[in-house]
């Protein structure tokens, strides 16, 4: 059967427009595998809209057997079970308040609350408490591409930055106490086995800013702390051994905190060198537990989705224990294990299976939920692959709902944030891309150098060179599609957010190939960049120095010095608070678009912060962008 054919069948088989889609976020398996937890909503097609969602407990079989909803004004988050899978713990957060919820049997009970934000709890080995990531009196959400504290007044004159700490609270509940120090924040932790203590990644200062710079640190209950390593690469997922003596963790070169993926390394719990397990495998690890088998992960290997046991002996020694076109969208990671090292679960979706959980031994999880059966696919995705320069890429190419044949239709090129990122299958519910496809354009998504999925070589491939062979693997990639698919190359557009904004930027302004583009948050003027984001240290592991050391490269990388170049509609939005990608980035490319008499649209969205998450405004977005492209493609 041909692309063509095939896509037109699976196009065929469409959903309603307003059905729901059944979600799982946070997934947990209990100890022994015979229990799941997660909180569990819905999504509609059409919206985005998400209802109040609810933490589910199910049975292995994926039967519920308990639903909890403590506090039904409040967003819950991370369930995680205790040691001998008895009971559960999660997060509520509304109005300003993060609470503690215990579940023993039938029944939930606050163990503590504060007023900030919380989350990531951890049961105590021995059972006897519950540890947690808590921000007292926080003046954000977590994480930098949430909406940022306003800057007003005297900037600088007191430094006033949220503390991320691991906190403790006795299992019977009581008030919480602070075990890492009030300066330092925490982005990872782990129970170290005999229930005294921690592993973290930490920094001093601006939790937002000093992930790039965090080192591996023990903290002790009892007030004790010390550096185990400090490696000068981005580190996550910090995992001790079950007998204590060493630390795992996924390292390498990241641009996003929460964006996870790099190799698998180790260091003596007592401090020492690290070693890389996985040297020169060319596959992303995204998750990481450490069971009795070893550790466990996640991975991606190309376009697939893989999970993944490796050989704590090094030499690249990995098993591949399952690998598929699909995305594992659910848990502390991608997967959940069992401390067994004999059950996983996962949420598992494809371009044609909505999101169900999976469960079972790691190389032959099979699905126990089935909410969402009846959700038929919208639209077919195809990986792509091709050379160039020496390597190998991948993408994905995905269909509009109807094509006919002896047609050619319009198509948007999506380039992915990051860059250390990687687009892998993903069912269509929602979103800016689904809404292209319904608008009946084909989308293509590359995953050019610098993704995940090929190994740390390949990832690192675009350091001090944005825009250059990155932007040369997506046009050979949109050559490689045009010969499998009906695509008019003169109706060819390029949209991206983050540095997928950024990309689409500088291809305006090195390109005459694409007809109509939109860039989201994007960054035109690196050395102007530097002085304005609130996350200057994620630049420089990829730029080599600070823009103040040497101007020359970020200078040369900056799509505005190329303005006089473009010749593309672009339409530019971003949002008022974003920590990120500034607006003042958009207002700058915007200003010198409309210099140069290229049409253009410019719209900074109200107290958004990097991603655009208010319903108002997401539909007010999905118009313009499929509004923009209509107008200079057509159909």
């Amino acid at each position: 059967m041909s692309f063509l054919l095939s896509l037109t069948a699976a196009a065929a088989l469409q959903a309603a427009p307003s059905a729901p889609i059944h979600t799982y976020e946070g997934l947990a398996l209990a100890p022994g595998g015979q229990r799941f937890a997660s909180v569990e909503g819905q999504e509609t097609r059409d919206a985005a809209s998400e209802h109040h969602a609810k933490v589910v407990v199910r049975s292995a079989k994926g039967e519920i057997v308990g639903t909890f909803d403590p506090c039904p004004t409040c967003r819950y988050a991370a369930p995680a079970w205790s040691a001998n899978g008895q009971a559960l713990a999660f997060i509520g957060s509304g109005g300003g308040t993060a609470t503690l919820y215990v579940v023993e049997g039938d029944k939930v009970r606050e163990a503590a609350s504060l007023k900030g934000v919380a989350g990531k709890p951890r049961w105590a080995p021995d059972g006897q408490s519950i540890a947690l990531l808590a921000t007292a009196g926080a003046r954000k959400e977590t994480g930098a591409t949430q909406a940022g504290a306003r800057q007003i007044g005297e900037i600088g004159a007191a430094e006033v930055t949220d503390e991320q700490r691991i906190a403790v609270v006795p299992v019977a509940g009581g008030p919480l106490k602070f075990v890492s120090p009030d300066n330092v924040f925490v982005y990872e932790y782990d129970w170290t086995p005999d229930a005294k203590g921690f592993v973290a990644t930490a920094a001093e200062g601006d939790g937002d800013n000093n992930w790039w710079i965090a080192s591996l640190r023990a903290y002790g209950l009892d007030g004790q702390a010390r550096v185990i390593a400090a490696p000068k690469m981005q580190l996550n997922a910090p995992r001790v051994s079950p007998d204590g003596k060493t630390v795992a963790f996924i390292g390498g070169l990241m641009s996003d905190f929460g964006a996870v993926g790099g190799d698998v390394w180790t260091v003596p719990m007592a401090g020492g060198t690290p070693t890389n397990l996985t040297q020169g495998y060319k596959g992303t690890f995204t998750s990481l537990a450490w069971t009795a088998k070893g550790p466990m992960a996640s991975a991606v290997l190309g376009g697939d989705s893989a999970i993944a046991r490796i050989d704590p002996a090094g030499g690249a020694k990995v098993t591949v224990l399952a690998r598929g076109e699909v995305s594992y969208a659910a848990g502390d990671g991608r997967v959940a294990f069992d401390p067994s090292g004999k059950t996983a679960a996962a949420v598992v979706e494809s371009f044609t299976q909505a999101a169900q959980v999976r469960l079972g031994a790691p190389d032959a999880m099979k699905p126990v939920t089935h909410d969402n059966d009846g959700a038929a696919a919208i639209y077919s995705g195809k990986s792509v692959t091709w050379k160039n320069d020496g390597f190998d890429v991948q993408g994905w190419l995905l269909a509009p709902t109807k094509v006919e044949p002896g047609k050619t239709y319009p198509m948007v090129v999506n380039v992915h944030g990051g860059p250390s990122s990687a687009v892998t299958a993903r069912f269509g519910t929602s979103g800016y891309v689904y809404d292209l496809l319904k608008a009946g354009y084909y989308v293509f998504q590359p995953n050019p150098r610098g993704s995940f999925g090929q190994g740390e070589a390949f990832k690192a491939s675009n350091r001090r060179d944005f825009g250059g062979g990155d932007l040369r693997d997506i046009l050979a990639g949109v050559d490689a599609v045009e010969k499998i698919a009906p695509i008019d190359d003169k109706r060819l557009g390029v949209y991206g957010h983050s540095y997928g904004g950024y990309m689409t930027m500088w291809t305006v302004t090195h390109s005459q190939r694409f007809k109509a583009a939109v860039a989201g948050a994007g960054i035109a003027n690196w050395i102007s960049y530097y002085g304005q984001n609130g996350i200057d240290q994620w630049m420089v592991p990829f730029f080599g120095d600070t823009a103040y050391n040497d101007p020359a490269i970020y200078d040369q990388l900056s799509p505005i010095r190329a303005i006089k170049a473009a010749k593309t509609p672009t339409f530019v939005y971003v949002g008022e608070r974003d920590v990120e990608c500034p607006p003042a980035q958009s207002l700058e490319f915007w200003h010198g678009l409309k210099a140069m008499g290229v049409p253009t649209s410019l719209v900074i969205y109200a107290d958004e912060g990097h991603g655009i998450r208010k319903a108002e405004h997401k539909t007010d977005l999905s118009n313009r962008i499929v509004g923009w492209f209509d107008k200079y493609l057509g159909k």
